[in-house]
């Protein structure tokens, strides 16, 4: 027995897997209520609120319409149609605004904070559908229990999984899919057929992208009815299921996305379209270039290169000896592979991992804030990830003395790195967002966008109305960005500052200057002295992300 084994026996012993893997999810679990309320308003989140409340309001007004009309704020909620973010599904926005207006009402600080919270709850059930779904790709426990300790220590997702209600939530819905659909290819039943309908609508009814499951589920079955294999169940257990599958997914995603009632079909292929002509303009820069959307199309290397620079290296590298290790029997093999269930589950995490980034290459799909509307490929490369650290566990048990050598300091490489991004999360926090991998701080600066959220523009509010005492506090800045952290402040101190509008160029009568340095019209941007001094920096692990410029 070897030194790693030995560890890992004495670390997690077999005896002790459920309460080691309670004890995991408890602390993930811990940390969310400790640090829920660090983080800052996205600069989505404003509208995602109305989002929910918009559609609340639809609904009202057809089981209740004059008990909505008799509400406060009733007149101040635009109608759903017509409305320019009704392409987007509203399952967490919904349950959200009844439970803001129930039991929050007009408190936007309670409000966010247990928003935040919610967020990060669906976060770790993401994290526990990965551990599942690894557990059964790696053929451990503890090896699903590595896979999803590497998405907790992934710095920019953790981040996001306390203010990202669309790309994080439908990660983690994306995830669950998979996994039901690989519990109903194993033993179809109309109760996992319905599960995984239920699933699938719900991940629809975030992001229309949703809909790859469906895909992959009739993909996956057709192979199953075409290849068959020895199974405890027949083809009509798999095809009854399917087909119970098929009628519900489709009623399952209109109930649960209003916007859709009027015209189901219409308005769920309009919101299909807009995948590839989604009306984003603005300039994004990448790579020390700046890409001006949607005059200039994205390179085809956006992508991969933000999940590089972004994510941890050892993940990395660890993800790439996976995918050779995958690849190898499908490629020697491939006419007889696909008989072979294991080899059928590694395709669909090739075609989970691949396909959605072809996808957009191939649509011409308009991506920006970095890769955040693919993270939920990312569970794909970290089972690729453990898959290749569990590769090099084994030639520490079964090789030669030079490639149990190699292997050992490559896992000890890796194990430095896990401890060493743990220190830099500590280290960030709460500005994880801006992570870079390997890319020294002003490196990071020159070529790649930073807060492009403007979450830290809390943390300059709370700054100003610490350090000056006057009952009124003329600001200025991004007014999006101000108005939407300024909504997680105290009412108290939130009443203490008044906007007043400006631009760099043409500075007015504001005393403070409140920025982030993103990047906006192409360029950096510059400020002239007449802005005033700079009185308070964030730096967050050497990166220089906001400035606080103040009027004598």
């Amino acid at each position: 027995m070897t030194f790693f084994s030995r560890l890992i026996n004495k670390l997690l012993p077999a005896r002790h897997q459920r309460l080691l893997t309670g004890l995991l999810f408890g602390l993930l679990l811990l940390t969310g209520l400790l640090l829920h309320r660090d983080y800052g308003v996205s600069a989505d989140e404003r509208i995602d609120r109305l989002n929910g409340m918009i559609n609340v309001k639809y609904i009202a007004e057809l089981v209740a319409p004059e008990l909505a009309r008799q509400q406060a704020n009733y007149h101040l909620i635009p109608p759903l149609k017509g409305f320019i973010d009704n392409t987007h599904g509203v399952a967490f926005e919904v349950p959200m605004a009844v439970m803001s207006f129930l039991f929050m009402r007009g408190d936007s600080q309670a409000a966010y904070y247990w928003r935040h919270f919610c967020i990060f709850l669906i976060f770790t059930a993401g994290v526990y559908a990965l551990f599942r779904l690894s557990s059964l790709y790696l053929k451990s426990w503890r090896w699903g229990l590595l896979t999803a300790l590497l998405l907790v220590l992934s710095p920019r997702l953790f981040a996001d999984g306390f203010y990202n209600p669309k790309d994080i939530v439908f990660m983690a819905l994306f995830t669950v899919g998979i996994h039901t659909l690989l519990r109903f290819l194993r033993q179809p039943s109309y109760r996992r057929a319905l599960l995984h309908a239920l699933v699938t609508a719900l991940a629809v009814d975030i992001r229309s992208l949703g809909v790859l499951l469906v895909a992959f589920t009739v993909g996956m079955v057709s192979l199953e009815l075409l290849l068959p294999t020895e199974r405890r169940t027949t083809n009509r257990q798999l095809l009854l299921g399917t087909l119970l599958y098929t009628a519900l997914t489709p009623v399952l995603i209109v109930i649960g996305w209003p916007a859709l009632w009027e015209a189901p079909f219409s308005n769920l292929l309009n919101s299909f379209r807009s995948l590839s002509k989604y009306p984003f303009r603005g300039s994004l820069l990448y790579w020390g270039t700046i890409i001006h959307v949607p005059a200039n199309p994205l390179p085809w290397h956006y992508i991969p290169g933000w999940i590089l620079v972004t994510t941890p290296l050892a993940y990395t590298l660890a993800a790439f000896g996976g995918l050779l290790l995958t690849l190898r029997p499908l490629l020697r093999r491939w006419h007889t592979c696909l008989r072979v269930p294991e080899h059928r589950q590694n395709l669909l995490l090739l075609l989970w991992l691949f396909g959605p980034p072809l996808l957009v290459i191939g649509l011409n799909s308009i991506i920006y804030n970095a890769w955040r509307h693919l993270f939920f490929i990312y569970p794909a490369l970290l089972i690729l990830a453990g898959r290749g650290l569990r590769h090099l566990y084994a030639l520490t048990r079964h090789a030669s003395r030079a490639r149990v050598f190699a292997a050992t300091l490559l896992l000890v490489a890796a194990g430095l790195e896990g401890v060493y991004t743990v220190v830099r999360m500590v280290r960030l926090h709460p500005h994880q967002y801006v992570y870079f991998s390997f890319l020294p701080p002003a490196t990071a600066e020159r070529l790649f966008e930073l807060d492009y959220w403007g979450l830290s523009y809390r943390e300059g509010l709370e700054w100003v109305l610490a350090h000056d005492s006057s009952q009124q506090i003329t600001i200025s800045g991004n007014p999006s960005y101000l108005d939407n952290n300024m909504l997680i402040l105290p009412p108290s101190q939130r009443a203490r500052l008044r906007y007043i509008p400006s631009r760099a160029e043409t500075p007015t009568d504001a005393r403070y200057f409140l920025t982030a340095y993103h990047y906006y019209g192409g360029r950096p941007k510059t400020y002239p002295d007449s802005l005033g001094r700079e009185v308070y920096t964030i730096r967050a692990d050497g990166l220089r992300i906001f400035s606080v410029f103040k009027r004598w």
